[in-house]
């Protein structure tokens, strides 16, 4: 009875598994960039601790009112915010944006060459366990997590110890 709860429960690990490495791996190989939302500013668009799925985009086709990630300074930090005035200066496109929660609009414009693309979709909560898995300690945790899975799994002596006394009941009868 045990070893069949177990083996329901290393079912159900597995699939949690593989559908996050389908949200956080094939997505990619698609050509989406994934971020994590760090603050309230799209709220209630993005929520914060969701995952967005970014495609990259024509920036000669974007609008007023379009959602774009962009790259806002130096330091490389990624912002995702609401297109609210689109300018052209000098033959060169650039982008007013602001949070729909915020109030005001950002004091920068952005630079068509600093947009990384329009978020497609979003995974809300999922945020949280990808920012954690990539740093330290979380990432030791997965791993360790990963490797006591496949550990018990595929060890022999563990992964056939409940046949081998269902095998030694049926012979004793």
């Amino acid at each position: 009875m045990r070893r069949r709860y177990w083996g329901i429960f290393t079912t159900i690990v597995v699939a949690i598994i593989l559908l996050l490495a389908i949200f956080l791996v094939v997505f990619r190989v698609l050509g989406y960039e994934i971020y994590t939302v760090m603050s309230g500013s799209m709220e209630p668009e993005y929520h914060v601790g969701s995952l967005i799925y970014v495609k990259p985009v024509d920036t000669n086709e974007l609008q007023k009112g379009d959602v774009i990630t962009f790259v806002a300074d130096e330091n490389k930090t990624v912002v995702t915010h609401r297109i609210d005035e689109v300018l052209e200066e000098n033959n060169e496109r650039h982008f007013r944006t602001k949070g729909d929660a915020n109030d005001v609009a950002d004091a920068k414009l952005v630079h068509y060459k600093n947009v990384l693309g329009k978020p497609e979709f979003s995974i809300p909560l999922l945020g949280y366990l990808a920012y954690h898995i990539q740093r330290p300690p979380g990432l030791y945790i997965a791993i360790a997590v990963a490797v006591a899975l496949l550990f018990v799994v595929f060890y022999p002596p563990v992964a056939n110890k409940g046949k081998e006394k269902t095998a030694s009941k049926k012979d004793k009868k």
